[in-house]
């Protein structure tokens, strides 16, 4: 009798946790429930799409149709999954239950807004899926003036995007810097500028008090300061959406998302659960630079825990280890890029560290179209483990932060580093000594001197 397999939610852990499971099993019966209309599709694609840099149709890459002729996966779209009894092994959804052998709970995230006043006014928009960017994109055609409430990455994504069609656009953080915690302030103070330059302005160090209007917004209020706007858009971070792992009775760790083993499988009571498994932004991972446990709510990480996922659902053997959670981010014709611990978030555990960077070319020196590079690595004061890096680039960070984040997860020491490092050269790729290894030299005598 052939497996059958369930897996709630269609994003990128949902979807690839499928395409893992066919994979694995090819004669299992294989359903995805979801509450989306638009499944398969890239959320990172949003502010580009806002803008026309890239049309909607191109962000989702497969439909149900797909799916269902090509890979014998069954999905069904505007299904929202009311219960699960793990006892019973059933799944209800819209007053039906579908039962399983294998579950795979991969619900995602919701991006979190701040409980204030107007947050639910006229002209309010948070951007998670595909309709809240269109539904931005159109909104934003009859208005001059909006604030971007958040400056991570997606907060600066959009606000720039916005920018690009003609608004006003303030960005509002409650931190004294832009993408705080993930980057140190030199880095965010010069991204910030790169911004500023285009038109961005910023209110740092002012938590969002209130969206102020009459049946649509008129403006917010932060830091007691009111500011004029006719749309807001929440960047204020994303939670993960446990409605069903707390129905299940699953445990929920400190950082509120769903506690899992290395296989992926949750627990319930401090035993693991048989038969099911999590993937995405409504898990926990483990970091792999502290003992302590962390979100990693990337694309990428969704995408390989959701391989994993599927893969033991449908019997095979995977696990998912440690992240370092590198990311990458392109702002016009500006690349910032990071991986491990800041020096912030280093400091709130107790950790000093010790930087080093350097500064040159993505290319060599001669080569046309040379972009300028900076490279920032941190370690652990003590042990001069590298636990952190952080890059500016005109071109190029994703390999470069790829190489440091390999450098991390192995727990090598800067003086390790190198002893092993490579690069490969040639003049329209890099310089002949890559600016990732200058700034390990400089991170090795900065260690030198401490």
């Amino acid at each position: 009798m052939a497996k059958e397999i369930i897996i709630i939610g269609s994003g990128g852990a949902g979807m690839t946790a499928a395409s893992s499971a066919r994979k694995t099993d090819h004669s299992a019966k294989i359903t995805v429930l979801t509450e989306d209309t638009d499944i398969a599709y890239s959320p990172c694609v949003i502010p580009w799409a806002i803008e026309g840099k890239v049309a909607w149709e191109a962000a989702v890459m497969h439909t149900s149709e797909y799916y269902s002729k090509e890979k014998n996966i069954a999905v069904l779209t505007r299904t929202k999954v009311d219960s699960v009894d793990d006892s019973a092994k059933t799944v209800t959804a819209g007053g039906k239950a579908y039962r399983y052998d294998s579950l795979v709970i991969a619900t995602g995230g919701r991006t979190f807004v701040p409980p204030i006043r107007g947050a639910d006014l006229e002209g309010t928009f948070v951007m998670r899926t595909l309709r809240d960017g269109r539904n931005i994109q159109s909104y934003a055609k009859g208005v001059g003036k909006i604030a971007v409430c958040g400056a991570g990455v997606i907060g600066l994504e959009i606000a720039l995007a916005l920018s690009h069609l003609g608004k006003e656009v303030t960005v509002i953080e409650m931190f004294d810097q832009i993408m705080p915690r993930i980057a140190d302030k030199d880095i965010a103070d010069h991204v910030q500028g790169y911004l500023e330059r285009r038109g961005i302005k910023f209110v740092l160090g002012a938590p969002v008090q209130s969206v102020n209007g009459t049946g649509k917004v008129s403006g917010v209020t932060a830091g007691d300061k009111e500011y004029p706007c006719g749309m807001v858009v929440f960047a204020t971070g994303v939670r993960a959406n446990i409605d069903i792992p707390k129905q299940m009775g699953l445990d929920i760790g400190q950082l509120g998302a769903v506690i899992v083993s290395p296989s992926l499988q949750p627990y319930k009571k401090g035993r693991l659960v048989p038969g099911i498994y999590v993937a995405g932004d409504v898990m926990q991972c483990e970091s792999a630079v502290m003992p302590v446990p962390m979100m990693s709510q990337l694309g990428s990480s969704a995408v390989k825990q959701g391989g994993v996922a599927g893969k033991n659902a449908a019997g095979g053997k995977a696990l998912f280890g440690p992240v370092a959670s590198p990311w990458v981010s392109v702002l016009d014709d500006k690349e910032v890029a990071g991986t491990g611990l800041s020096q912030g978030l280093a400091s709130s555990y107790g950790v000093d560290t010790v930087c080093g960077k350097a500064s040159g070319l993505t290319r060599a020196r001669y080569y046309p179209d040379a972009k300028e590079i900076t490279v920032k690595v941190l370690a652990d004061a003590t042990s001069h483990r590298i636990i952190g890096a952080q890059i500016i680039a005109g071109e190029c960070s994703t390999g470069r932060i790829n190489w440091l984040t390999a450098a991390i997860v192995s727990g090598v020491t800067a003086e390790d580093f190198l002893v092993r490092a490579e690069n490969a050269y040639c003049p329209p790729t890099s310089m002949v000594k890559d600016v990732v290894i200058s700034a390990v030299e400089d991170l090795c005598a900065n260690l030198r001197v401490q």
